[in-house]
């Protein structure tokens, strides 16, 4: 898709849709009262004769001549003047863009990224624009063998009447149309069957992003490195299968080198069974998304290397596939981690923490002033949190509180749970320092508390994506969150959001 701006009335574009606001007062907005008055009252008629309220959310889709400049208009009803936020603003957007897609309109001019919204600036109403646009108009069809009919619409053309909205709407195109490359990679790996997505495919895809991008380094060790480092939990993970691990590492530099940097972990489990603790069939075909933290990290990674951010940032993916079979991790078994600290699994279908942990040891190395972790880790936090909210753990305010920020500003959102000391006591182990599972309460809360043993050295958050990482149903497919909330973080770090 082409994004486009230019300051000019609308009255003199030329469009196949024009979408412009009405309010739930029925008054429309400057620009619609502008297309009203060019093409004769059709727009208030259309709003006098209640065909619609301008209630949040409603469209209304209106046909003009054949000699018209703008072959349709596409009023949106926004609701109460100025009562908009962010939320109310992605209800618009959700709608308006359904309704766009359904006109077969090759190209379209928008008014929208010039609303009023609580918080929220022209340039981040762009590149919402952009992100929601995408991921209506994405389709999967890397693995079909017809493939899909190409979207109809090509280019969105954003209108503005203030110099200083030309140049906020410009900077938002480009910072949007790379979040939204981000989210794509994301999405396109979580949708990949595991027999195509493998530990290594994750390397080849990460080389992939390095290509061309002078401010970015790879490295990409095996299991004999992991070994040699002493990353027996990791390594624990990918005993039974013959599936290779890959601890893969993306390093940007995009400022001094003596500034810490962010360093962001993925969990990559490419497949998971459950290994001996086998998982139940149905629904088993899902677990190929428990590898969308590290999916999230590389699209990260892609997005912030398109935008150029001024700031060094490390992206860790510990991929692995986790299966039953000869050599395979059996509960009881103990394991030593990176720490050295040793682990009894007792459930080798709790193995997420047990990549995480000597991925997060192995973060130490870059001496971070943050590590963020993003995991599908434990079904507990769908039950607590639904698909909504992401699942939020720290060991630091700071931390906590900029990422809920990001991802209120995103619609991103994240809630945040205690990670108390008196969680921990349900980690003990008679034979090993920890126990990788906690008992049947508060298992998304003992899950972080079993990574807090292991970021006591820096600033760290976990965020457990386990509800919101992946559609289910007849939409099943990826989100590509938490993409939007790591790239609005780091923009803001960069001070560039």
């Amino acid at each position: 898709m082409e994004y486009l701006v230019k300051r000019s009335a609308i009255t003199s574009e030329k469009s196949a849709c024009a979408i412009v606001a009405i309010f739930a007062n029925k008054r429309l907005s400057d620009e619609a009262q502008q297309l009203d008055k060019l093409y004769r009252g059709i727009l208030s008629s259309a709003s006098k004769n209640g065909d619609i309220s301008g209630n949040l959310g409603e469209t209304l889709l209106l046909h003009t001549p054949k000699t018209a400049n703008h072959k349709r208009i596409l009023l949106v009803g926004c609701g109460k003047p100025n009562g908009l936020d962010i939320l109310k603003y992605r209800k618009i957007l959700n709608s308006c863009i359904n309704t766009l897609k359904s006109t077969g309109s090759a190209d379209a001019i928008s008014t929208l990224t010039t609303l009023t919204v609580k918080d929220q600036s022209v340039q981040s109403l762009t590149r919402m624009h952009i992100l929601l646009t995408e991921n209506i108009f994405y389709k999967y069809d890397q693995t079909l063998s017809k493939k899909k009919t190409p979207n109809k619409l090509k280019r969105i053309k954003f209108s503005c009447s203030q110099a200083s909205q030309l140049k906020h709407i410009k900077l938002g195109i480009v910072q949007g149309k790379a979040i939204a490359d981000g989210m794509m990679v994301t999405k396109e790996l979580g949708n990949l069957p595991a027999n195509v997505c493998t530990p290594n495919y994750l390397a080849k895809t990460a080389q992939g992003i390095k290509k061309g991008q002078g401010k970015l380094s790879l490295t990409v060790l095996g299991e004999r490195e992991m070994k040699k480092l002493g990353m027996g939990s990791l390594l624990s993970v990918s005993a039974g299968s013959v599936e290779p691990a890959k601890l893969i590492s993306l390093q940007y530099r995009g400022t001094a080198r003596n500034s810490k940097p962010v360093v962001l972990v993925g969990k990559g489990i490419t497949f998971d069974t459950g290994g001996i603790s086998l998982k139940p069939g149905a629904g088993m075909d899902e677990m190929k998304f428990d590898m969308c933290g590290a999916a999230t990290v590389l699209g990260t990674m892609q997005a912030i290397c398109d935008m150029g951010l001024p700031l060094n940032v490390v992206g860790l993916v510990a991929a692995a596939e986790n299966m039953p079979g000869g050599k395979a991790t059996k509960p009881g078994d103990v394991v030593t981690s990176m720490s050295g600290q040793t682990i009894e699994v007792l459930n080798t279908d709790a193995e997420g923490r047990l990549v995480l942990c000597d991925a997060l040891t192995y973060a130490k190395r870059y001496d971070p002033d943050v590590v963020i972790d993003m995991a599908t880790l434990t079904g507990a936090c769908i039950v607590a949190l639904g698909h909504e909210a992401s699942g939020l753990m720290s060991n630091s305010d700071k931390l906590s509180n900029d990422l809920l920020e990001a991802g209120q500003s995103t619609g991103d959102r994240a809630w945040r749970l205690p990670i108390w000391d008196e969680y921990q006591s349900q980690l003990d182990s008679n034979f090993a320092d920890i126990a990788n599972i906690g008992g049947r309460w508060a298992g998304t809360i003992t899950a972080a508390c079993f990574l807090a043993r292991f970021t006591k050295e820096y600033k760290w958050a976990h965020l457990d994506i386990a509800g919101t990482a992946w559609y289910q149903g007849k939409n099943k497919g990826a989100t590509g969150r938490p993409v939007p909330m790591l790239t609005e973080y780091l923009m803001r770090r960069a001070r560039t959001a």
